[in-house]
Formats: structure tokens, sequence, C-alpha cells
């Protein structure tokens, strides 16, 4: 029988983070996330979402006392579906189908509980830029912030009843392949505008670059609810956090008029530099990241956020952003890998900007769903 603990206390949560890098000990691509990215979305004073969500973290373990799995179930208002709608994530668990059905039928009733009607999952008790989503396919080194899951994940949740409320695909390319034509004609287009600038940002400039961000974020995502605006105060603590890793030279805005209308986020993947440190980040890790930092060429940058105002949407300023961006870090830079973080199947016109910069689909998570009660039809992300 198994038994269920909550986690906390020191000792708890210290299992939770040991336990999938005990579980994946063996999987050669497994790179254990940072244990503080962990543990700062489950501190109140550093996840806005507990202002008005709930969040437990619990442990699962055997009649021998061994953990077997381990989850995170919240309630979180502004994740604003049909159906009242609660989540799980930091999900991890043995290969064993009892054992999942136990924590999925305990986080059932935990949400049930609290008057939810379907749960979520894996997904993040905040926003869906980390931990969100089940890999399903291309099961490489994990991105920066980004899930890792054994195969058998898949069946775990799929033979309990979850269903696929939508796909989550990245595409990826070589940084010296050639640029599509469709961007270039809207580059070709775009540029004979006086109007129109191109400016990467810089890091003595981090306030003004992070209401940039918000203004266009806001915009570009408002049909999208779900807690999707942000503050620009928020940006900019993330910026200030971000600093010591952020290349200037690869993310891009675009003025008309000194007005911020598209922005093109890009980081190294930190990854490639984490994989050193097995989860800690302490003042002798710190130490061996600057080394690895300085030693080690970062060869992979990773795509953060696309966003293109409204107004400007389907006028070819993406392309124009793309390739001035393009030339530019070609020349200043020493990358050869670009990789996405995920485009929802339900963003035609972001997938559709994915494949026109000719890159292939890398990796599929996946966001599930489960309706409490069966009889209820399923229904999809709508399409934006």
């Amino acid at each position: 029988m198994l038994k269920s603990i909550l986690v906390n206390s020191p000792e708890t949560q210290k299992e939770f983070l040991e336990f999938p890098a005990r579980l994946f000990r063996n999987e050669k691509n497994y790179i254990r996330p940072l244990d503080k990215d962990i543990e700062e979305i489950f501190n109140p004073n550093k996840n806005k979402f507990f202002r008005n969500g709930t969040c437990e973290r619990f442990l699962f373990k055997n009649a021998e006392n061994q953990t077997v799995g381990k989850v995170a179930v919240f309630v979180n208002p502004k994740y604003e579906q049909k159906l009242k709608t609660g989540g799980i994530g930091f999900f991890d668990c043995i290969d064993d189908q009892e054992t999942a059905n136990f924590i999925f039928d305990f986080c059932k009733n935990w949400l049930q509980e609290r008057g939810m009607e379907a749960m979520d999952g894996p997904i993040n008790f905040g926003e869906r830029d980390k931990f969100w989503g089940l890999l399903i396919e291309g099961f490489h080194e994990p991105l920066y912030g980004m899930n890792f899951h054994a195969p058998y994940y898949q069946k775990l949740f799929e033979n309990y009843g979850f269903q696929i409320y939508f796909n989550q695909l990245c595409y990826g390319r070589k940084v010296y392949d050639e640029v599509s034509q469709v961007f270039m004609n809207g580059h070709r287009m775009n540029a004979k505008n006086p109007n129109l600038k191109a400016v990467h940002w810089k890091k003595n400039q981090l306030e003004k670059f992070a209401h940039d961000f918000a203004e266009i974020y806001n915009k570009a995502w408002a049909n999208h609810g779900e807690g999707k605006q942000i503050e620009a105060k928020k940006v900019l603590k993330m910026f200030q956090t971000m600093e010591p890793i952020l290349d200037e030279h690869i993310s891009w805005f675009i003025y008309e008029n000194e007005k911020p209308i598209a922005m093109w986020i890009n980081i190294p993947d930190l990854n490639q530099w984490f994989k050193y440190l097995n989860g800690k980040f302490g003042w002798i890790e710190k130490l061996k990241f600057l080394m690895a930092k300085f030693f080690i060429k970062n060869k992979k940058m990773v795509g953060l956020v696309f966003g293109i105002v409204p107004e400007w949407q389907r006028k070819g300023i993406d392309g124009f952003m793309i390739w001035e961006g393009t030339k530019h870090f070609r020349k200043t830079r020493n990358y050869t890998d670009y990789e996405m973080q995920w485009i929802g199947d339900f963003n035609p016109r972001m997938i559709k900007i994915a494949e026109n910069l000719e890159t292939k689909v890398t990796r599929k998570l996946a966001t599930y769903r489960y309706i409490f009660d069966r009889n209820l039809p399923f229904e999809r992300h709508k399409m934006l």
C-alpha cells in the first residue's frame, strides 16, 4: 500500500529534488535542473501565483518506505478554462501503472475537494515558459527550463485516461542554413521603410527593454487568456536575474518611430553549462559555471519568445527582424544550432513562421487533460 507524504520539511524537500536524479541516473540525456529553480516555484515569497492560488507537493512511498513517485498539485484561479481546471506538475514515477494511478487518483481527489472539474498536466504552477508539458518525442538533452521524461511516462498518463489537450512543438535549424525566401521578401519590403529600425538589446538599458518587452508581449498575447498578461517590473527582475548569461547580440526588437512593435528573444542554452553542476548552484558551482562558460563554447542558442503586435502581423515584419538579427549574430557569434522553445499546435501562425524559417521538429511535448466527469465531452485547445 502506498502512502502520501506532504513536502513540508528540509528532508522531504531534498527527497523531492533527489528522486528524479536517482530515477534517471542511467539516462544519458537527462540534465538535472537547478534545485533553486524548482524551489523558487514553491516559495510563496518568490512565486506570485500563491497570492490567489494554492499548491502542495507530495512524495509517495511504498511499504518498504522507498520513494516511488512525486507530484505537485495546485489550483491557479488565473488559469482560465471552460471547466474549473487544476494542475499537476513535477510528476515523476517508477514504471508502474498502479503507482501512477494512485498518484493521479490522489491528485484528482485533492482537486475535487477544491471545486475543480478537470486537471491538466504536467504543467507548472506559474507561466508556461518553464517545466510545462510531457516529453513524448525527441528524448535529447532538455533545454534549460524544459521537462525531461522517460518514454514510459506517456503510457502512464494515457492509460489512466488523460487526453492530449494540445501538443507542444519545438523547432530547430542550423544557424548557417539558408534563410527562407519568404523571410527575405519580408525583409526586402520593410527595409524600405525609414520609420523602422532593428535594435539588439543592451545590458545597460534593461529597464527600457523590459518595458518594451511587456508592451509587445501583452498586445501580442492578449487574446490567449490563461494568465498571459505580464508586468514590466517582473520582466525587469527576470532580465536582471538573467544578466550574467544574456548575450546582447542575439535578442532583437523592432521599432516604428521608436514604438516597440516586435521582438525576438534568444539566449544561450544554459543547460550546456548547467549539466556539469548536478542541480546545485552554491559558490563552488558558481565557480564551476564561470569556468565552464569561459572554457566551453556554447554552440546552441534557444528562442524564448517571438512576438509581433497585432497591427504589424502578416506584414513581413518577422522576416525583417529575423534577417537583421541573423546577419548580425552570424558575424559576431559562434553559435551553430538554434532551437525554439515550444509552440502550441493551436497557434498556426507561429508554426508557419517556424516552418518558413525552414526548421524541423526537434521534440514534442504534450499538455494532457483529464475531465473528472467522464460523460462530459473532451475538447482540445481552441485554435488561435
